[in-house]
Parts: C-alpha cells; sequence; structure tokens
C-alpha cells in the first residue's frame, strides 16, 4: 500500500478546516469530515433507502454499460478515486477481465481500503491490487500511471465541489493523462424538486443523523462541545446553481468551545451552516465543464429513468 497521506496529514487538515469554515460568514464545515466509521455505516444505510435512487441508478448503468465501457477503453489498469467498499467497482472488473492488469483504489481511510483491497486481490487471484492511501484533491500527480488507464470517479462525487474546484480538479485529472487513457465520471441529473430533496431528508432520519455525525467527529478529534441534538438538519434545492445544500441549523442561541483551537464560537438561533452542496447536473453543463477542463464526451449514459448519468471522456 503507498500512502501519501498520514493520519497527522488528516489531524492539520481537520483543524485547518474547521477553523476555517467556523470563523467564516456563513459558516460552513466540508463534507468529507462525514465519513469517520459511523458516518460510513450512516450513508451506507443512505444508499439503501427508498428516497435515496443515486446508488441503485448508478448500478443499473454499470450493469448495462460495463460491456461497452471495456470494449471502448480496453483499459490495463483501473484508478478509481474514492473507492470505498468497490462494491460498484466489481461490475467494472468483471467487463475488463480481458484486458485489466492492475486495479489502483484510492481512498482517505488506510484501514477501510485496506479490507476492501485485500477482499478483492482475493476475488481476483490475477489482478495487481495496489491500494493508495491519499487524497485525490491533493495528490492527483503523486498517483500511479500505468498503460491505458481508466480513471472511475463514481457516485456523483463531482457535485460536491463548486463550479470552479470541478474545473480545476478535472484539469488535474487531464493533466496527469496520456493519449489512451479514459475518465468514467458518475453524475447526478437534474430532475424534480421534491424528489431531489426526498433523496436528502429521509422520512426515517437518517440523513439527519450523518449530517450532525460531524458534529460528533469535530467534538471527539477537536475536543469540542457541539451538542449535535440542538441542530436541525436541512436540505434545500438552490433552483438557480442547481444543487442541494445540505445545512446545520442552530435551534437556539448557543455558544461552542472547540478546545484543539482554543476557538470558541456562537451560533444564533435559526442559524444555518452549510455542510455539503451536491450539484446536479444536465448533459450540457458536463460536457461544457469537461471541455474546459481539456476534456472531450466520447460516451454519455443514464439509466433508463433518465437519473443519473456515467461520461466517459477522453483527452481531447
Amino acid at each position: 500500500m503507498d500512502r501519501y497521506l498520514t493520519a497527522d496529514d488528516l489531524a492539520k487538515t481537520l483543524r485547518r478546516d474547521v477553523h476555517d469554515g467556523l470563523t467564516a460568514t456563513p459558516k460552513s464545515l466540508p463534507p468529507k469530515w462525514f465519513y469517520d466509521e459511523r458516518g460510513s455505516a450512516l450513508f451506507e444505510e443512505i444508499t439503501r433507502l427508498e428516497e435515496y435512487y443515486p446508488t441503485r441508478r448508478e448500478r443499473e448503468i454499470l450493469t448495462a454499460r460495463a460491456p461497452a465501457i471495456a470494449a471502448a477503453t480496453g483499459a490495463e489498469t483501473l484508478l478509481e478515486l474514492g473507492a470505498g467498499s468497490g462494491e460498484k467497482t466489481r461490475l467494472l472488473l468483471a467487463a475488463l477481465d480481458g484486458t485489466l492488469r492492475s486495479y489502483v483504489p484510492v481512498d482517505v481511510s488506510g484501514d477501510f481500503l485496506a479490507e476492501a483491497a485485500g477482499q478483492i486481490a482475493a476475488d481476483h487471484p490475477g489482478l495487481a491490487v495496489r491500494p493508495v492511501v491519499a487524497d485525490y484533491e491533493q495528490h492527483l500527480h503523486l498517483l500511479p500511471g500505468g498503460r491505458r488507464r481508466l480513471i472511475a470517479f463514481l457516485g456523483g462525487t463531482i457535485g460536491n465541489m463548486p463550479p470552479g474546484a470541478r474545473v480545476g480538479f478535472l484539469g488535474g485529472l487531464r493533466a496527469g493523462m496520456a493519449d489512451g487513457d479514459a475518465l468514467l465520471l458518475g453524475a447526478d441529473l437534474v430532475k424534480d424538486e421534491h424528489r431531489l430533496v426526498r433523496a436528502y431528508d429521509d422520512a426515517a432520519g437518517v440523513t439527519a443523523e450523518f449530517n450532525r455525525n460531524v458534529l460528533h467527529v469535530v467534538n471527539r478529534e477537536l475536543d469540542a462541545d457541539f451538542d449535535p441534538a440542538a441542530f436541525e438538519h436541512v436540505a434545500l434545492w438552490d433552483a438557480e446553481r442547481e444543487w442541494i445544500e445540505m445545512r446545520l441549523r442552530s435551534a437556539r442561541d448557543q455558544d461552542v468551545r472547540i478546545g484543539g483551537l482554543d476557538l470558541a464560537v456562537s451560533f444564533a438561533a435559526g442559524e444555518e451552516m452549510r455542510t455539503e452542496i451536491s450539484a446536479k447536473f444536465r448533459r450540457e453543463r458536463l460536457e461544457d465543464e469537461l471541455r474546459a477542463a481539456g476534456l472531450a464526451l466520447a460516451e454519455f449514459w443514464t439509466d433508463p429513468a433518465g437519473d443519473f448519468s456515467l461520461s466517459l471522456a477522453r483527452p481531447a
């Protein structure tokens, strides 16, 4: 396993993100800090909810199109950013069996990554599996090369970045791509506002707990005294920007102490702190942003309902 990210690196980044976010106006916290062990388990539960369609829809597309992806790319290396459990990746691995020589899963969680990569290696004994612990937003230039790489960035995670950061990230990917490489990008699509809000505000309250989990992480890692129960989950649709925002709304006037930063922060009753954006796309916007990053859209697939998309892009 290659490690470009240590526990100390993560701690420093958390300190910086929390300080900058809580001293800004309006306040915010980045969504990457949802995902400790509890947060990851909550998100897995979210993906099984009736209201949350993206995971199911992306799997439908992969099931139907994995053979076409394999035929179009002939990939010898599969590099997956934000690999997670690798469940959907197995569909690609099976389709690419005739050409694939190596699989490079990239994630920030070393323990979780080692377990998932070990299982894939056991199930594919002829495949070289080389896990990399890294932050793909910081370490793109350090990621392994290889012949005819297929870079997979699935799950709609691209939507968690604001537009300028998206184009910069895609440009960073493009800078490291050779002529035979391709990018497989999962992106959620614009649809009925009520369906979108329901997907991020489920009736069982699982997403609300997932949202508040960032406060548990800050409490544990930075000796803070957030009362998560004193913050209400908010999910709303921004029609102008075409993204969902998740926020935490203070239920009362309250003061929070973050001991690890020697920082005191006041929240007014009703004050909202943004914890995530999740942009939704139209094909035209995806194509424009890929083009701005130096990539050309080669294929665009959706599920039969038109809820989610997979784009295959190549260096322009």
